[in-house]
This record gives C-alpha cells, sequence and structure tokens, in this order.
C-alpha cells in the first residue's frame, strides 16, 4: 500500500513535512526539560517520548541517537540566546534606552542579559551543554562559536553607550563584555545552586555586575 501525501491549499510543501518539523519540536521542547532535570546520561528516549506524548518510533523518525538530538538542542538554546539578546539591543535603540540610562549604563546591560531565558530549567540545561561541550569536540565548537557570538552582541550594546558619550569604560567593548558575562552567568549558576527562584537569582547577578562595574567604568 502506498502512502498518499497531503498538500496544502498551494501545493507546495507536504503537509506531512509541516507535521514532522512539529514532531521534531515538541521533542526538542520535551529533551530541554528531561535533560535539564536528569542530565544527558540518565535521560533516556523513553522518557523524552513520554514527556513529548510520542512513541520511541517518532523519535527514531527523527533522530538517530540521543546524542544527535542534544547537538541538535544546544545549538537551538544557543541560537535562541543570541537572538534574544539581538531583539532586546533593537527594542531599546527603537525606544530610545540607549540614550536615556546616562547616569545607569549599566542597567541597560543587565535588562539585555536578564532576557536570554535563564531561569532553572534554563540554566540547568546551559551547564549541561558545557559539560558535555568539553568532551565532544563537535559541541566544543558550536558552543564557542555561540559565547562569540553572544560576546559580540553585548560588546555592541557597550560600544553604542560609549559612542552616545553617556559613559566611558577602562576597557575595550570586547573585555568588558567577556567579563560582565562571565561574572552573569557564574553568579547565576550559583545562586541556581542556593535554591533561589528567578527572580532572586536576576537580584544576586544584578548585584554582582554592580560590584564589578566600578573596575571597568570610569567614574
Amino acid at each position: 500500500m502506498t502512502d498518499t501525501v497531503d498538500m496544502d491549499p498551494a501545493g507546495t510543501a507536504p503537509a506531512t513535512s509541516r507535521r514532522r518539523e512539529a514532531t521534531r519540536q515538541k521533542l526538542l521542547d520535551a529533551a530541554a526539560q528531561v535533560f535539564a532535570e536528569e542530565g544527558l546520561d540518565a535521560a533516556s528516549v523513553e522518557a523524552i517520548c513520554e514527556r513529548a506524548g510520542f512513541t520511541r518510533g517518532a523519535f527514531y523518525s527523527n533522530f538517530e541517537t540521543k546524542d544527535e538530538l542534544f547537538l541538535e538542542l544546544a545549538g537551538r538554546v544557543a541560537r535562541a540566546r543570541v537572538q534574544s539578546v539581538r531583539e532586546r539591543v533593537a527594542m531599546l535603540e527603537r525606544d530610545g534606552g540607549l540614550t536615556d540610562v546616562a547616569t545607569d549604563a549599566l542597567t541597560v546591560v543587565q535588562q539585555v542579559l536578564d532576557v536570554s531565558g535563564d531561569d532553572r530549567l534554563a540554566i540547568l540545561l546551559m551547564s549541561e551543554i558545557r559539560i558535555h561541550a568539553l568532551r565532544d569536540p563537535r559541541l566544543g565548537a558550536a558552543y564557542l562559536a555561540q559565547d562569540a557570538e553572544m560576546r559580540e552582541s553585548v560588546a555592541q550594546i557597550i560600544t553604542d553607550i560609549a559612542e552616545a558619550k553617556l559613559i566611558r569604560f577602562r576597557l575595550p567593548a570586547d573585555e568588558v563584555a567577556r567579563l560582565m558575562l562571565t561574572v552573569w552567568e557564574s553568579e547565576s549558576v550559583r545562586a541556581t545552586m542556593a535554591g533561589l527562584d528567578y527572580a532572586a537569582v536576576c537580584r544576586r547577578t544584578g548585584e554582582e555586575l554592580a560590584r564589578v562595574a566600578p573596575l571597568v567604568i570610569e567614574v
């Protein structure tokens, strides 16, 4: 028996392709939760399928292995983080946020960093990705590329602030971005380990960024 392929009204794209993509997205969403909660090694294909509401057959028709799914998920998380920064920068530029913070430029950077989706599950997932990036050269290369892109986005904010003559920095924009991202990510992990909720994590990271501000901002 030959399977029929449903077409969209325009006859240009198979409906099965849309369903397949929707299935992949649900599996990736479920995997993000399972990996964050249990870790890559402990997470099973069955647990991912159960969370997504699919069978093992649906999983293996989309991914050959759990590692393949994890690699794609890591890339998706990286792209989402960078995109969130870009969108916030665009919003601040549109609303004049980069020219209305003469007395508190650090607040702008904090606002940008806080939109990266780093609630508890996201922080756990990113920590899991980092661990496996140390062991897998492919994942390591993808992680470093994402990290560089994120740093470039934050450095652009810093450059925009400096060019608007709202504030002067002691270091090049790239170095300021590297320092701020390192502090922010490190403290968000420590705060999550301490069992703090998302609001408290944001406060803790903001306090730490404020402590390093005098090191990079000329008063």
